[in-house]
């Protein structure tokens, strides 16, 4: 299995290869040369197997002669070992033919612990075998940061370093990122919104000799781990759920593209899923571009649904590389007009994501209400991200196909919202109770690379 980049100039890597390097040289993202296909009755044998068997399946033939099958099983095995819930991804039953699936069982309370714990242990093996160490650096709107702390932290051979947005994360997000004590990890908290972080993250790729110099990794979306490890509970999902002689659609609350393009994936390779609903809240470049085919950058507004704070989607470039025909040069194009403020998508193009995407987007209002009314109807408490899939899902969904809205986040995360909305409070699970009482450790930035590629230099591990 090799790997290649969306803008075509980028040499093919292997997986192990690809993770390592997250953000290819050519200022790509790697998407595999071939899409590894399961067939119905592959998809029927996952019929009643544990969350990691069907991780281990899915992802195998991803993952080539990197790690064996022993060692893969193990990685995955110690990667879900922590989650609060035996199912790891239950389903909740909403509404006849509407499920939530809940992904907030992880470290974190956040659907990114299900790639970001098997990444933490995927590195550590690879780079234990290589005799390598690497700098991991992110930017996260809320959720990816505590995530890669989480699962990076005390591990030997990496230093991470979290970029978010000052001032535009919740208390619990902030807290999950600058409370962990161990020296490996540095949570800095920079002036700008989350577009400037990742844009800041793209040009420290960009920029080699830094690059190479401090062996930069990432494990943003950007990386194709981060993509193929979500792929899993689509089919868990599915199945679970009369798959493949039933058909089911998604609904995905996103502003980076990556969680919902893991459901594309699984649908290339073989799931039968009818529709992909994209549901964004007031910052809604993704709804606006897959309705008019503009994709035109604005400025971002501060929302309850922070983690979508988002106008530059970086995992779209993944969709546009497929609705061009995998066309590099095409996508390198695109890229270089979004520096100007934005593109046009052709109408082929348009037409080729059409088949596949549909979207919604939702006002603060209508997600506070969708808040009380999930509570109230469903019993079921939902965060804000949450919130905008389910009132998406209801508005878009066909009552003969069942729809399974993604939950990406535990209410007690985003407490105040929710506590706004519903006047309930919840609390943070026991384990993580006293998180308010932790004394934080953070470093305030400036939106400057120069100043941010020195401050790591300085602090990584010599």
């Amino acid at each position: 299995m090799r790997y290649i980049s969306t803008r075509g100039q980028a040499p093919a890597l292997t997986f192990e290869e690809a993770m390592l390097s997250g953000l290819a040289r050519d200022g790509g993202l790697y998407v595999p040369e071939t899409i590894p296909q399961m067939s119905a009755e592959d998809i029927r044998a996952l019929n009643g197997l544990s969350y990691e068997e069907t991780a281990f399946r899915v992802m195998r033939p991803f993952v080539g002669e990197g790690f064996t099958d022993e060692i893969f099983a193990d990685l995955i095995a110690k990667a879900y070992a922590g989650f609060g819930h035996n199912a790891r991804a239950p389903l909740v039953q909403l509404a006849p033919n509407h499920f939530l699936l809940e992904l907030f069982h992880g470290p974190t309370l956040a659907f990114k612990d299900f790639a970001m714990q098997l990444i933490g242990q995927l590195f550590q093996e690879a780079l234990e075998r290589r005799g390598e160490r690497v700098t991991i650096v992110g930017a996260t709107s809320g959720d990816t940061g505590s995530a890669a702390i989480e699962a990076f932290r005390g591990l030997d051979n990496v230093d991470v370093f979290i970029l978010y947005p000052h001032g535009r994360v919740s208390e619990v997000q902030r807290r999950q990122m600058t409370t962990p004590a161990e020296a490996n990890v540095h949570a800095l908290a920079m002036d700008g919104h989350f577009d400037d972080c990742q844009a800041r993250l793209k040009d420290m790729f960009n920029h080699f000799e830094f690059r190479d110099t401090v062996r930069l990794a990432g494990v943003n979306s950007i990386n194709w781990a981060r993509v193929l490890a979500q792929v899993v509970y689509y089919f868990s999902s599915a199945v679970s759920l009369g798959a493949p002689d039933r058909t089911v659609s998604f609904t995905v609350p996103t502003g980076n593209f990556g969680d919902i393009f893991a459901g594309y994936i699984a649908k290339r390779m073989g799931l039968p899923i009818d529709r992909l609903v994209v549901a964004t809240n007031q910052n809604d470049i993704l709804h606006r571009c897959l309705t008019s085919g503009a994709y035109e950058t604005s400025e971002v507004q501060p929302s309850i649904s922070p983690s979508m704070d988002i106008q530059v989607s970086s995992n779209f470039e993944r969709a546009l590389f497929d609705a061009y025909t995998r066309d590099g040069a095409a996508v390198a194009q695109l890229m270089d007009e979004l520096k100007a403020g934005g593109f046009s998508v052709s109408q082929g193009a348009l037409q080729a994501l059409r088949e596949h995407f549909d979207s919604g987007c939702v006002s603060e209002a209508q997600t506070l209400d969708t808040i009380l009314l999930a509570n109230t109807t469903m019993g079921e408490l939902l965060c804000p991200h949450s919130a905008v899939g389910v009132r998406v899902a209801e508005a878009l969904r066909k009552p003969d196909v069942p729809m399974i809205t993604l939950a990406t986040a535990h209410p007690a995360k985003f407490p105040d919202a929710v506590e706004k909305a519903s006047g309930i409070r919840p609390p943070l699970p026991n384990r993580m109770a006293d998180l308010y009482e932790r004394p934080e450790r953070v470093t305030r930035v400036a939106n400057d690379l120069a100043a941010l590629e020195s401050l790591i230099k300085e602090r990584i591990h010599k």
